[in-house]
């Protein structure tokens, strides 16, 4: 019987298949972990780099879809540039407001009694 284009058979037959799968038991034992796993500790330097270099891919994106646009590339339409450049401008004001709060907080630092 097909009840809104699903056949109620196949139904029946997967959740059987589901119930038999859930009785069977677990032949391998857990996994119990005795000491945490390392976690690599991360570095501004690169996490700073990671940042810029998504941002600098971002912009180069979009300058290449505008390119395309602008050439006539029936594969990117209007939207895709406008989108794209929408992203690569968010990126940089982002990147702007980490750089001044970088500035802020080393005035902050310099200005400091020793």
């Amino acid at each position: 019987m097909i009840t809104g284009g699903i056949d109620s058979s196949r139904i029946q037959a997967m959740i059987a298949q589901l119930k038999a799968h859930a009785t069977k038991p677990d032949l391998q034992p857990p996994v119990i972990a005795t000491e945490p796993a390392a976690v690599p500790k991360a570095d501004f330097q690169d996490a700073l780099k990671k940042s810029l270099d998504a941002v600098n891919a971002s912009q180069q994106e979009a300058e290449g879809m505008s390119k395309r646009f602008a050439m006539g590339d029936d594969s990117v339409s209007l939207s895709d540039v406008m989108i794209a450049q929408q992203k690569a401008s968010i990126n940089f004001q982002g990147a702007i407001q980490v750089r001044n709060k970088l500035v802020s907080a080393y005035h902050d630092i310099m200005n400091m009694q020793v």
